[in-house]
C-alpha cells in the first residue's frame, strides 16, 4: 500500500536519471561560462528574489496589464539563469513535473477550443503564473531570499491590512452590491483596502495571515517576532473585517489544517495527556469561538447563516444558477473543455445561462478547471495538489528531525494553500493576478524544500537521534 502512495505521488521518481537523458534538459547551463564572467550574473539569485518581490509589492496598486509585464520580465530573467546554470542548481521536483503536465492539458484544451484565440490568450496568461511558481521555486531553495522574499510580501499585505482597518474605522463607499441589500447587514461596511473588492481582499490576505503567523517562530530576534505577531493580528482582523463567507470558509479550514500540523510538529514536546487530548480540547474551543460569535455579534450572524440560506439568500441564488449553468457546460465538452481563460467563458457562459445573467467565471476554482480543461485538466490539478501536500508533509517531516525553525514556513505554506482551496470552493478570486502570484508561492515553498529520497535518507537524522539533540 505505501508503494502505491509513493508511486502516485512521485516519491521514488528518478527525476536525475531523466535530467541525464533529457534534450531540453541539456540547455541547462549552456552558457556557465559566460555567468562566471559577468558580475551582474553571479548576483543573479538575488536579482531575482528582487524582481520576486517587486511583483508582490506593486500587485495590489496597479493594473493586471503591469503585473504581466513584470511576471514576463522575471521569466525572462529565469531564462538567462537557466541556461548559464550549473547542473546543480536547476532543481527539478514531482511539483514541477505535475505542473508541466497541467500545462501540457491546458495547451491541449487550448489547441482544441471552439474559440483558439481567446483560449490561447487565456492559455498565455496561465504560462505566466506557471513560470513564475519555477522562478520562485529556484530563488527560495536559498533561506536567505525565502525569508527576503516572504518578508517583502508581509510588509506589503501589512499596508493593505491596515488601510481596510481604517476603512472599517472610518467607513468606506461600497464600489459594488457585495451584500443583499435585503440583509440586516446591508449597510454594514465590508472592507475592500487598494484591491476594490472584500472577497478579492480576503482571498489575498489568506496567506498574509499564516505566512505572518509562521514568521512568529522563523524570525529570531524579539523586534521581529513582534511585528510578526502585529501582522497576524491586523491581517486576521482585515480578513474577518471583509465579511467574505468564502474567505470566512477559507479560514475555518486553514485553521483546523493548522492545529493539526502545530500538534505534528510539538508531538515530541507535548506529555501524553496533551498527546491525546490537544487536537479535540482546541477543536472544541474554536468551535465555542464560532458559537459565541454566532450568538453574540449581529453581522457574523446574519452572514453565517445567510451561507446555509440556499436560494433565500441572492448571493447563493446567483451562485447556485452559475453552478447549474456550468454542469451542462461540462456535460457538453467534459474530455478537455472549452479551452483556458476568462475570455473563452465569458463568451460562452450565456449559451448556457438558465437566468440569462452574466456571469464573469464559474465562482468555483474546481469547476472553472473542469470548463476549461474538461475532467482531464480537473484530475492533473487534483493530481498536482496531492503530489504538494504529499511533498510538503515529507519534507516538514525531514525539517522536523532536523530541528529546522524554518519548517514553520512549509506549516504557513500548507495552511495557506487549504484556506485559499477553501475558499475558492465558492469563488474564483484564486484567478486574479494578485490572488494567484500568492497561490504559486505557496506551491514555491513547499517546492523549494525538495530533497531527492536517496539525500534525504543520507541527511535526515533518525528519530531517536533527532530526540537526543
Amino acid at each position: 500500500m505505501n508503494s502505491v502512495w509513493q508511486q502516485v505521488t512521485l516519491s521514488t521518481l528518478p527525476l536525475r536519471e531523466w535530467r541525464q537523458v533529457s534534450y531540453v534538459y541539456r540547455l541547462v547551463g549552456s552558457l556557465q561560462t559566460w555567468r562566471q564572467q559577468s558580475w551582474l550574473m553571479q548576483q543573479g539569485d538575488a536579482i531575482a528574489a528582487l524582481l520576486i518581490s517587486l511583483v508582490f509589492a506593486v500587485s495590489p496598486f496597479v493594473a493586471t496589464d503591469l503585473i504581466g509585464w513584470l511576471l514576463a520580465t522575471c521569466i525572462l530573467f529565469w531564462f538567462l539563469l537557466t541556461v548559464s546554470d550549473d547542473d546543480s542548481r536547476a532543481g527539478f521536483t514531482p511539483i514541477h513535473l505535475l505542473v508541466l503536465l497541467f500545462w501540457g492539458i491546458s495547451a491541449t484544451a487550448a489547441a482544441l477550443s471552439p474559440l483558439k484565440r481567446f483560449a490561447f490568450v487565456g492559455l498565455g496568461k496561465l504560462s505566466l503564473y506557471l513560470m513564475f511558481f519555477i522562478l520562485m521555486a529556484r530563488v527560495l531553495r536559498s533561506p536567505k531570499l525565502r525569508s527576503f522574499c516572504i518578508t517583502a510580501f508581509l510588509l506589503v499585505a501589512l499596508v493593505v491590512s491596515s488601510y481596510g482597518i481604517r476603512q472599517a474605522i472610518f467607513g468606506a463607499d461600497a464600489l459594488a452590491t457585495w451584500v443583499d441589500p435585503e440583509s440586516p447587514t446591508a449597510q454594514s461596511t465590508r472592507v475592500y483596502s487598494y484591491l476594490g473588492n472584500p472577497n478579492l481582499l480576503a482571498g489575498y490576505l489568506m496567506p498574509a495571515v499564516w505566512l505572518s503567523f509562521s514568521a512568529i517562530f522563523v524570525w529570531k530576534r524579539w523586534l521581529p517576532k513582534v511585528l510578526a505577531i502585529v501582522m497576524f493580528g491586523i491581517n486576521t482582523a482585515c480578513l474577518l473585517l471583509t465579511q467574505s463567507r468564502g474567505g470566512w470558509i477559507g479560514l475555518v479550514v486553514s485553521a483546523l489544517v493548522l492545529i493539526v500540523l502545530l500538534r505534528y510538529w510539538w508531538s515530541a514536546y507535548l506529555p501524553r495527556f496533551l498527546r491525546l487530548w490537544a487536537l479535540p480540547m482546541v477543536f472544541g474551543g474554536l468551535a465555542g469561538i464560532v458559537v459565541l460569535g454566532f450568538i453574540f455579534v449581529t453581522p457574523f450572524r446574519y452572514r453565517v447563516g445567510s451561507i446555509f440560506a440556499g436560494s433565500g439568500d441572492s448571493s447563493n441564488a446567483f451562485r447556485l444558477n452559475v453552478w447549474r449553468s456550468v454542469i451542462d457546460m461540462i456535460r457538453d465538452r467534459p474530455i478537455l473543455g472549452f479551452g483556458p481563460g476568462d475570455l473563452v467563458f465569458k463568451r460562452m457562459y450565456p449559451l448556457y445561462s438558465q437566468a440569462r445573467f452574466s456571469a464573469l467565471s464559474a465562482y468555483s476554482v474546481l469547476l472553472e478547471i473542469a470548463v476549461e480543461s474538461g475532467l482531464i485538466g480537473l484530475t492533473a490539478f487534483l493530481w498536482l495538489l496531492v503530489v504538494t501536500f504529499n511533498q510538503g508533509f515529507v519534507q516538514l517531516r525531514r525539517v522536523r528531525a532536523l530541528g529546522d525553525r524554518d519548517g514553520f514556513w512549509l506549516i504557513g505554506a500548507i495552511t495557506a494553500m487549504a484556506g485559499m482551496l477553501g475558499h475558492g470552493t465558492v469563488d474564483t478570486v484564486w484567478y486574479r493576478p494578485e490572488v494567484s502570484v500568492l497561490w504559486w508561492l505557496n506551491v514555491a515553498l513547499i517546492a523549494s524544500y525538495y530533497v531527492p529520497q536517496a539525500e534525504e535518507k543520507l541527511h535526515t537524522p533518525t528519530p531517536e537521534l533527532a530526540a537526543d539533540s
